[in-house]
């Protein structure tokens, strides 16, 4: 899943194997920190994302639910301080709102019923822990 917060972009998937906690993986160590300051963050150079941080799934749903409740702005972008952060989110933006444009069927994911995916469906190797 990826999260964009007005101060923090996380990639958060269950790590390989049993457990009940999440990788939580940022491009910047204070992502990460922000979100969750108790947090053990490594730092991963040759990976894709940077830096690490393996967080119980209930604190990750908690943090998630507190970002929500703090929502009090009524344009996303706005609200985003840093302004480096910003242009990078009006980018990716630009980019989903391309795809927006390609695409006016609504259709719904394949199988047409929206179904999710199920752990595991896809090739074990797609996924980069």
């Amino acid at each position: 899943m990826w999260v964009f917060l007005n101060d923090a972009f996380l990639s958060i998937v269950q790590p390989p194997g049993p457990g009940r906690d999440l990788l939580v993986r940022a491009r910047f160590r204070l992502d990460i920190e922000t979100i969750f300051p108790r947090a053990k963050v490594t730092e991963t150079p040759a990976r894709d994302y940077r830096y690490r941080a393996t967080i119980s799934r209930e604190a990750v749903a908690n943090a998630m639910a507190d970002e929500v409740r703090r929502i009090a702005y009524g344009n996303f972008k706005g609200s985003v301080g840093d302004r480096k952060r910003h242009d990078d989110y009006l980018k990716v933006w630009g980019v989903m709102n391309a795809a927006q444009q390609r695409d006016h069927s609504d259709k719904k994911a394949k199988g047409g019923k929206g179904k999710r995916g199920v752990p595991g469906e896809r090739d074990p190797g797609f996924w980069d822990f």
